[in-house]
C-alpha cells in the first residue's frame, strides 16, 4: 500500500509537470476546485516545501507522521482565509522562500523536536503558503471549493513526501533524506535570490 501511495503521488507530479514552467498560471476556465488544486502544484516553492514536510514527518515517525502534515494543512487553510479576506500578510513570498530553505535544513540536520514543536514549525510555514493561495484566488472562484482544492493538493504532496520518506527508511539510507534536504534548501536559496 505504501508503494501504491508513492506511485500515485509521483504520477500526479508527473502529470502536473507541464504547469511547473508556468509558475502560477491563470485558470479562468477551470473549476474553483481545480484552480485551488493547481495553485500548489504550479509553483516549485510550494511543491518543495510540501514534499519536505512529508519527508520530515516520515523521518520522525510516530505521532509526527500525521500531526505535522495535519498542522500544515490546517494552518494553511487559516492563512488562506486571511488572504481571501483581503488581509495583508507581510513578507508572504519571503516566508515561503524561508520555509523551503529551513525545511531543507531541518532534513539535512535530521532535527528532532517534540511533536508539538514540529507541528508549530510546520504551522508557521503553512500560514505563509496559505496566505499566498488566498491572495491569489481568482475573483470568480467559489471560496470553499478553491480552499478544498489547495488543501487536497497539499495533502497529496505531503503523502508523496511521506511515501518517499518511508521508502528511504525501508532501504535504510537516511543519507538520501539528508541529500534531499540539501537539494531543497539549495533550491530555496536560489528562489530567494532570483
Amino acid at each position: 500500500m505504501r508503494l501504491t501511495t508513492l506511485k500515485m503521488g509521483l504520477a500526479t507530479l508527473i502529470a502536473a509537470a507541464p504547469t511547473l514552467a508556468l509558475a502560477h498560471p491563470g485558470h479562468e476556465h477551470s473549476t474553483s476546485f481545480m484552480t485551488g488544486f493547481m495553485h500548489p502544484m504550479g509553483g516549485l516553492d510550494h511543491l518543495l516545501a510540501m514534499i519536505a514536510i512529508g519527508l520530515w514527518a516520515a523521518s520522525m515517525g510516530g505521532k509526527a507522521l500525521w500531526a505535522v502534515p495535519a498542522a500544515f494543512v490546517g494552518t494553511m487553510i487559516l492563512g488562506g482565509a486571511f488572504g481571501m479576506a483581503g488581509m495583508q500578510v507581510p513578507f508572504v513570498e519571503q516566508g515561503i522562500a524561508l520555509s523551503v530553505i529551513l525545511m531543507g535544513a531541518l532534513l539535512v540536520a535530521s532535527v528532532r523536536f517534540s511533536v508539538g514543536s514540529c507541528a508549530a514549525i510546520a504551522g508557521i510555514f503553512a500560514f505563509f503558503h496559505g496566505a499566498a493561495h488566498g491572495m491569489e484566488m481568482p475573483l470568480n472562484a467559489h471560496v470553499a471549493e478553491y480552499a478544498l482544492g489547495f488543501a487536497a493538493a497539499t495533502a497529496l504532496l505531503h503523502l508523496v513526501g511521506m511515501g518517499m520518506g518511508k521508502a528511504i527508511a525501508r532501504i535504510e539510507a537516511p543519507i538520501v533524506t539528508r541529500l534531499s534536504g540539501g537539494i531543497i534548501a539549495a533550491a530555496g536559496v536560489v528562489m530567494a535570490i532570483a
